[in-house]
């Protein structure tokens, strides 16, 4: 480990659980979405993985974390129930929100996973509101909102900024910037492509960029800034440079598609952290945790298959309308 991320064996164990099993629920996924029985778009994480892990690491159990289309990471990291997660993806009754949601609208309350939403930087003033809601009820809690770098150019991003911070609202929005709102890259949609942290800190909100692919740098990170909001410090904005592997929705590469090439990938794909967080553990460990997740995964996938789908009459249940 650098010694700027100095962690114990037992943190870079727990690290290293989270993100490995994030990576292979979302390879499964991939691997069973031509098969038809995943019942929604899916838009992978690959690559994306140490973002969720780092922040939601940095949080407490009763903390609020939330965001977009793109949460399965988001919704483990923070402790969502994976049966559930896989169930409401496959559209069945077990799902975490009884198979109406499916991949893009998922959330567990119990754990503090807001509902993600699927239209562009509507998590953003949705996760303000459970930030001001948190305030008011006075009691230290945390919500952070994770989003793209395509959400930064929605209105709501800089009214929700603005907003935030002069209410000090207990808000860490957190930008996984992956260079490409679904096949436009940063560089053709901003003056400036690497001004995200300038752009917070112009309406006052203190920001930091992380670029090293590091999971114990965003915790850290976070778990500077988050100390900050407690005590009252009102939001902040961390910008994670990281790589989408897969295309911006479905279960494949896309490098074929014109908008980028394999060789902008290799150099993050050579550096993935889920390697090189494996290549800290002793090899009989790994292999256990590893083992530990395959058969969790295994089981996730049976009980999604063999739930029940919703029943008719569900069509008339929850709706106020």
């Amino acid at each position: 480990m650098p010694k700027a991320f100095a962690a114990s064996r037992s943190d870079i164990e727990r690290i290293y659980r989270a993100i490995r099993r994030i990576r292979r629920v979302e390879e499964v996924t991939a691997e069973i979405y031509p098969s038809d029985k995943i019942k929604s778009p899916v838009h992978l994480a690959i690559g994306q993985e140490l973002v969720s892990v780092g922040v939601c690491d940095a949080l407490r159990p009763d903390d609020v974390a939330g965001g977009s289309y793109r949460s399965h990471a988001v919704f483990l990291a923070k402790g969502g129930d994976l049966n559930a997660m896989m169930a409401e993806m496959y559209g069945k009754d077990t799902g975490c929100c009884r198979g109406k949601g499916g991949s893009m609208h998922i959330g567990d309350a119990a754990v503090g996973v807001a509902g993600s939403s699927a239209v562009v930087a509507t998590q953003i003033p949705m996760l303000a509101g459970f930030a001001l809601a948190l305030k008011r009820e006075g009691k230290g809690r945390v919500a952070v909102v994770f989003l793209g770098d395509g959400a930064t150019e929605e209105g709501c991003f800089y009214e929700t900024l603005n907003f935030a911070a002069l209410a000090k609202l207990p808000l860490l929005l957190v930008c996984e910037n992956n260079g490409y709102a679904i096949h436009e890259p940063i560089a053709k949609r901003r003056a400036r492509p690497d001004g995200l942290c300038a752009v917070a800190e112009a309406i006052g909100v203190p920001a930091r960029k992380i670029t090293d692919g590091n999971t114990f740098a965003v915790r850290d990170a976070a778990a500077a800034a988050i100390a900050r909001i407690r005590e009252g410090g009102g939001p902040e904005f961390i910008e994670v440079q990281v790589y989408r592997w897969r295309e911006h929705v479905g279960p494949n590469e896309d490098f074929d598609q014109d908008y980028r090439c394999r060789s902008e990938a290799e150099p993050w794909m050579a550096g993935d952290e889920v390697a090189r967080l494996a290549a800290l553990i002793d090899p009989a460990t790994r292999q256990r945790i590893d083992g530990e997740i395959e058969a969790e995964i295994a089981a996730a996938v049976r009980f999604a298959e063999e739930s029940p789908a919703p029943a008719p009459e569900e069509l008339y249940a929850d709706v106020f309308a």
